[in-house]
């Protein structure tokens, strides 16, 4: 049977309050009052009567926290009927200093304050009428302040506790808040693999099919050319690998340190030759313009424009058509970064317009994501355009 330790301990206490207040009263009779020369004139005896009406006032000590000013009412009839009697008062004083901190600790502002009010104006009803006189007007002013700092005291733990409730609640909605911002960063992450690894893929497997096709086509005539075709494949897909692993690596949870340097610094501006001279093997004549003077890009930018251009030239390889031609052209400029790619296929001469693909759609998110502005669409005179302006300054 499980017990119930805050009831047993009031119910502990119920019985010190009540063991202390009838030791009390019974060392401190009129007699020894009278010996020390405090009046006590009309004050009775102790006896049966007074020890049991000091009991019954302990007793509502036990339930203070259930019901703490019920039980301090009913406290306050036993002591009305003490003074009543002419035990004297502050017999039954340290049950009602129990009781109103029970009251002042466990309930709101109005209740405690009614209650201080109520056992203020018991004592003070009591000490005036009651037969007994044990002492001046300074006994009910001391007496007063007592139960007031006792009030006050229970005011102050309610308050306390109430702060560290609040407390706990704010830690635990920040950890919530903060569970959910994990969570959101997760799910932002693997979005952003997925992004790249597409990308990528798109980007390699486009290449290795225009050569496999090119292979085919010329292995019984030409097998050397054909080998050359199966070369750059191979080193097409070891290129592609070799990405997929470092951005794949980002999801592994081995920190040590040999684990992180296996992980290489993801492609930018500065990769753009390579990234032309792979497409020229695959068959799209490819040039690379730089204009103005290059400087030092923010990371996340130098990446979206290197993924601006490989998406742009994989389009272009796709769909360009035979003999198209690509131009790339990097301009830098003061506070923005203008990469543009541009063909003359026969593709976008034949259609209205590409169709998007998710690949670009990436690209479309990836612009967003750093404020620039992005141009898809086919040129007036003929060809194909995929432009990013991307800003280096915010605000500018």
């Amino acid at each position: 049977m499980r017990i119930d330790r805050s009831r047993l301990h009031d119910t502990v206490l119920a019985g010190v309050v009540a063991a202390a207040s009838v030791t009390l009263y019974a060392l401190y009779g009129p007699d020894r009052l009278q010996a020390e020369g405090i009046p006590v004139e009309g004050m009775r005896q102790p006896d049966l009567l007074g020890a049991l009406l000091l009991v019954a006032a302990s007793a509502p000590v036990a339930v203070r926290r259930r019901w703490p000013l019920s039980a301090m009412c009913a406290g306050l009839v036993p002591e009305t009927l003490l003074n009543a009697l002419g035990y004297g008062t502050g017999m039954s004083s340290l049950a009602g200093i129990v009781l109103l901190y029970s009251v002042a600790t466990y309930r709101g502002l109005a209740v405690s304050l009614a209650g201080l009010v109520l056992s203020l104006m018991t004592y003070l009803a009591g000490a005036v009428s009651g037969p007994a006189r044990a002492g001046g007007a300074s006994e009910y002013v001391v007496t007063a302040l007592v139960l007031v700092a006792v009030w006050g005291a229970g005011r102050s733990l309610r308050l306390r506790r109430a702060y560290l409730e609040e407390l706990k609640d704010r830690a635990a909605r920040l950890e919530r808040a903060h569970a959910a911002d994990t969570r959101a960063a997760r799910a932002e992450e693997r979005s952003r693999i997925a992004r790249e690894l597409h990308d990528v893929v798109a980007h390699h497997v486009s290449v290795m099919t225009v050569q496999a096709a090119a292979a085919r086509r010329v292995l019984a005539s030409d097998p050397d050319l054909a080998r050359e075709a199966l070369s750059a494949i191979e080193n097409t897909g070891r290129l592609a690998m070799t990405e997929m692993r470092n951005i794949v690596g980002v999801l592994r949870t081995d920190t040590r340190a040999d684990a992180r340097a296996e992980l290489g610094p993801q492609p930018g501006v500065r990769d753009l030759p390579a990234l032309v001279e792979q497409m020229r093997e695959a068959g799209l004549a490819t040039r690379l313009r730089v204009e103005g003077e290059p400087a030092p890009l923010p990371a996340g930018v130098d990446l979206a424009a290197y993924r601006l251009v490989q998406e742009g030239l994989t389009n272009s390889l796709r769909h360009a058509g035979a003999g198209a031609e690509a131009v790339v052209t990097v301009r830098y400029e003061p506070y923005e970064l203008d990469v543009r790619v541009e063909d003359d296929g026969v593709g976008a001469v034949q259609e209205t317009g590409r169709p998007p693909g998710h690949g670009l759609v990436g690209i479309r998110e990836r612009v967003a994501l750093y404020g620039g502005i992005l141009n898809i669409g086919p040129l007036p005179g003929g060809g194909f355009e995929v432009r990013a302006r991307l800003p280096l300054k915010d605000g500018q």
